[in-house]
């Protein structure tokens, strides 16, 4: 039986939807969803990995936590290339549509374990985002770093 389709839609910090793309319900959470994703864009080089079209992305959603995980395989060969945290609003979920307010601050985790936090000059500086939800989003960042350290899901494969 083919998996329900989803479409994702990646909301800006003033709520504004940014980006829509389909994804595949691979399982649904008690507290969110797993979906598998593929990028379909040309290569975006981003100096620590690049996504290449075809790449595999098995993202989960959460409805309780301040970030969502994106788990990346090489199109290619399946190899991991690692995961984008995206600190993000709880996740809005329906049958058919899974909604994210982005807020800026991201951690990537390399297959290593070594950890990246990204765009945290843009965070500072966003004028939009109140103090109580930048409060949240660095405490999801400590509790990505601590699911990390860890080695909680979805990060096991660590050594």
């Amino acid at each position: 039986m083919a998996q329900p389709a989803v479409h994702v839609q990646k909301l800006n910090t003033r709520g504004e939807v940014t980006l829509t793309y389909p994804a595949t319900l691979r399982e649904r959470l008690s507290n969110g969803a797993r979906l598998d994703a593929y990028w379909t864009r040309p290569p975006l080089h981003l100096g620590y990995t690049t996504f290449m079209t075809g790449d595999h992305f098995i993202e989960e959603f959460y409805t309780d936590r301040w970030y969502n995980i994106f788990e990346i395989h090489a199109g290619t060969d399946g190899t991991l290339k690692g995961w984008y945290c995206n600190i993000a609003e709880p996740a809005t979920i329906s049958e058919t549509i899974i909604c994210s307010r982005d807020l800026l601050l991201d951690l990537w985790v390399a297959p290593d374990g070594s950890l990246l936090v990204l765009d945290e000059d843009e965070f500072a500086a966003d004028t939009l985002l109140d103090d109580i939800t930048k409060a949240a989003a660095r405490r999801a960042l400590n509790d990505l770093e601590a699911c990390v350290r860890a080695h909680a899901h979805p990060f096991t494969s660590l050594p």
